[in-house]
């Protein structure tokens, strides 16, 4: 099991290694960087490109403010850990918006 699904578990202990190592490939390059491996939820701009990016393009969502309250509930999940790991992040915000089987 990877770092990446370890973490994911923490989270979603029954989630599904497939949709993680999908994740993984969706993000490719930028899990190689600290930074760009990680969400800042305390960023604006950060969130916004999460929105547009991962939410609207690979999980085909279109509603702004229905991500935007999605987003602030995984980053309510995940206020204990310092760092979020965008892995997880993107898991749980395709579990929280019931779009999970987009990323099979």
């Amino acid at each position: 099991m990877t770092d990446h699904a370890v973490h994911v578990k923490k989270y979603a202990p029954d989630s599904d290694d497939k949709h993680i190592a999908n994740i993984v490939k969706y993000c490719g390059i930028a899990l190689r960087n600290r930074d760009s491996s990680l969400v800042a939820c305390s960023d604006p701009a950060e969130l916004g490109r999460v929105r547009d990016g991962f939410a609207k393009k690979k999980l085909g969502l279109t509603d702004d403010a229905a991500i935007d309250a999605a987003m602030k509930k995984v980053c309510e999940k995940m206020k204990a850990d310092r760092d979020k790991p965008r892995v997880t992040f993107y898991y749980l915000l395709a579990t929280e918006t019931g779009t999970l089987a987009k990323l099979a």
